[in-house]
């Protein structure tokens, strides 16, 4: 099969591998889409932290939101999985620790991440082995583009709904990429009245044509129930802890690439609840819902499709030809 693969800082190619084979308790999927996230751009530049706490190494193969049909399963898998769509949990946990048992197998110690952690090969390949325990079953509403975006759904539902927001409340979100605009969808959807922070003329620009209209370069003076921070600057953080209201909501859910600061006095004396989110995994089964019942359509942020061979140059920064406006790339590797 064809794979493209990472095998230094800025170093690729597109290899021929040896095709999956389902050990016992996994399943094959033949990939159908598979998304390019950012954390496969910090994988490209190097700076990704795994690659200095010893949790990855190259050469790696990237990609952990996907979707595709199983074609092979392995011994102790119930063969109703053959033939069906599916898309899968990138977080894949030991199964035995604490962690594990209490449902939480997305923070276990002893994960591995598909595509990104503990040597799991990732999607952007014809082919894809994982547990069978992580498929999701799509229907048939959710075809190729849709699947691949359910991972970031999930994890952008779990964002919107650790707000707390609903019709009477106002919130800001710190970043109009990918998980910033998809939470900003699924806070419309809860009711919120949503506000958008960006640097860029272009993304602000993007974010109107979704039918968003308080989209701002600079924070004019409202009170905000909550505040989501979806971007990578180290200073937003902070910032995210002086705009919410007192009582309000600070959710975290982008990573900035330096330690960030937050003066914990201003967090206690303002009574703020805060959260992070690091995956989708609780939050996959009601994505999934939501693109069927269409809650949120998440289909105008995608800029383009493109084929495994170009996948290098869409990590380095280059935009795809005739791309949309979007923020997100897939990749089909049938191309």
């Amino acid at each position: 099969m064809r794979a493209f693969v990472l095998t230094a800082p800025g170093a690729y190619e597109v290899a021929d591998l040896p095709a999956p084979e389902a050990a016992p308790g996994e399943a094959v999927v033949d990939v159908e889409r598979a998304g390019v996230c950012g954390t496969d751009v910090e994988f490209y530049t190097g700076h990704m932290a795994y690659l200095h706490q010893g949790h990855a190494n190259y050469p790696l193969r990237p990609g952990h939101e996907w979707c595709g049909r199983v074609s092979q399963v392995g011994p102790g898998v119930d063969r109703s999985w053959l033939g069906r769509r599916v898309m899968g949990d990138t977080m894949l946990g030991c199964g035995d620790c604490r962690r594990c048992r209490r449902g939480h197998q997305h923070v276990c110690d002893r994960r591995q991440e598909v595509g990104v952690r503990g040597g799991r090969a990732g999607a952007l390949a014809e082919q894809l082995a994982v547990p069978a325990s992580s498929l999701h079953a799509l229907p048939d509403e959710v075809d190729a583009e849709l699947g691949a975006l359910v991972e970031p759904g999930g994890n952008a539902l779990r964002a919107a709904r650790a707000t707390g927001a609903g019709p009477d409340d106002r919130v800001l979100v710190l970043g109009p990429g990918t998980i910033g605009l998809l939470t900003a969808l699924f806070l419309r959807a809860q009711g919120a009245e949503v506000h958008i922070l960006g640097v860029t003329p272009e993304s602000l620009a993007f974010a109107r044509t979704l039918g968003f209209t308080h989209v701002w370069q600079s924070v004019p003076d409202l009170p905000y129930d909550a505040v989501v921070d979806a971007s990578t600057a180290t200073e937003l953080p902070a910032r995210a802890l002086e705009l919410v209201e007192p009582s309000g909501r600070l959710v975290y859910i982008g990573l900035a690439r330096e330690p960030s600061l937050i003066d914990t006095r201003t967090l206690v004396l303002k009574d703020v609840t805060v959260t992070g989110i690091l995956s989708a995994s609780p939050g996959l089964d009601a994505a999934i819902t939501a693109y069927v019942e269409g809650v949120v359509d998440p289909r105008p942020l995608v800029a383009a499709t493109v084929g495994l061979d170009d996948v290098g140059a869409v990590l380095g920064g280059k935009r795809p030809v005739e791309s949309g406006p979007g923020p997100k790339v897939l990749v089909d590797p049938a191309r």
